[in-house]
């Protein structure tokens, strides 16, 4: 039963890496109002209008797998944040409409209105991913009660505070995480409008890209490495062998160091995304390049930073109202049935990754032009 706990939670963590990494689709969202022209716009949207559904799956599938792995998870952080969630919901919902709307002949409410909609989920849906990541290591105001199902009255787990969720959007430390991750999908979505876009003014738009990465990249390692310390010097609670929940000085370092591989991966991430950030900003030549280098380096550090959420007895929801309402991945999953007949699916997973694989490949070759794209019946 543990190993199976310890292997979905790596799963999860696997899809929150590769949910970020993907962000970078937001990310080009929040770019195209200052577009410098209306045909570079026009290219902007449509690039990331061929991917934009697979940040959107992978968010579904991301919260289905917590659903039916950790479902009391779901129940206690989907059910008592619902604030916080239904506003995520929204941005995504607006975006879904404004790429199939946009660009409709006579839509009604008009191209830069569905052009707002999509800053505002790129912004929003960045920024509160990263508070509700954020709200997984700094804790929660809520407390479970199990026997509260078999009350008819009010059939209810867990209680929370009034704000539900809310209060994540003004407290510190999880709005540093959801910073970073604005700044870095904006950092993703330049390396990757520079990848894949070929502008008749090449030289003009890698610098304008180029500049985007410096900038937005500098932003991102400043937030990045507040959230570190934030994290690093922050208490963890874990389950202590008398079942009881306690809180751990420094836990999450301890965690790296414990866990050494999950630090080794940290590092080897964070390095990775560095190499990329850098080249991309002072090499004209490597600007192309560094998309991979940096999503690399974005999923391995981000699967390991959730790994270390959970793993080593560590709580990966705390209440910081009532501990012992604080979820492991050991009183907060699924039955071990249920675990191992999802483990027998996910060796399909190996297909469904190299299918994905050759749908970016072939969306993504070649590299979107004005010519090519006028040439398209499908615009978005």
């Amino acid at each position: 039963m543990e190993a199976l706990q310890i292997y979905w939670w790596f799963v999860i963590s696997l899809l929150g890496g590769l949910l970020v990494f993907l962000l970078f689709v937001q990310g080009g969202q929040t770019m195209i109002l200052t577009a410098r022209s209306i045909e570079r716009k026009t290219l902007m949207v449509n690039a990331l209008g061929r991917k934009w559904e697979l940040t959107f799956t992978t968010l579904v599938t991301f919260g289905g797998a917590f659903f039916a792995s950790f479902p009391l998870y779901y129940s206690t952080s989907f059910g008592g944040a619902y604030w916080l969630w239904m506003l995520i919901l929204l941005s995504f919902i607006l975006q879904a409409v404004s790429y199939e709307f946009r660009s409709k002949p006579a839509n009604i409410l008009g191209t830069p209105v569905y052009d707002m909609f999509l800053w505002f989920n790129g912004f929003i849906g960045c920024v509160l991913l990263g508070c509700a990541v954020g709200m997984q290591f700094f804790g929660a105001d809520f407390s479970i009660s199990r026997q509260s199902i078999l009350d008819s009255g009010s059939p209810v787990i867990s209680v929370w505070n009034d704000s539900h969720g809310l209060e994540q959007i003004f407290s510190l430390r999880p709005l540093l995480l959801g910073f970073a991750v604005y700044f870095l999908a904006r950092t993703l979505a330049a390396m990757f409008f520079a990848n894949s876009i070929k502008d008749k003014d090449e030289t003009s738009f890698i610098k304008d890209m180029r500049s985007r990465i410096l900038v937005n990249g500098c932003i991102f390692v400043l937030f990045f490495l507040a959230f570190l310390y934030a994290l690093f010097t922050a208490d963890g609670y874990e389950t202590a062998s008398n079942g009881i929940v306690v809180a751990v000085p420094y836990k999450y370092f301890f965690n790296m160091i414990e866990l050494w591989w999950l630090g080794a991966a940290l590092l080897l991430g964070v390095l990775m995304a560095l190499y990329g950030i850098i080249r991309a900003a002072l090499d004209s030549t490597f600007t192309t390049k560094a998309f991979w280098w940096t999503a690399i380096g974005v999923v391995m550090v981000v699967t390991s930073l959730l790994c270390a959420n959970g793993y080593n007895n560590t709580s990966f929801l705390p209440s910081v109202s009532d501990p012992q309402s604080s979820l492991t991945i050991a009183n907060a999953s699924s039955t071990e049935f249920t675990l191992k007949v999802m483990a027998w699916v996910t060796v399909l997973l190996p297909i469904v990754v190299g299918y994905i694989a050759y749908v970016w490949h072939k969306m993504t070759s070649p590299v979107l032009t004005p010519e090519e794209l006028a040439s398209d019946d499908h615009k978005y």
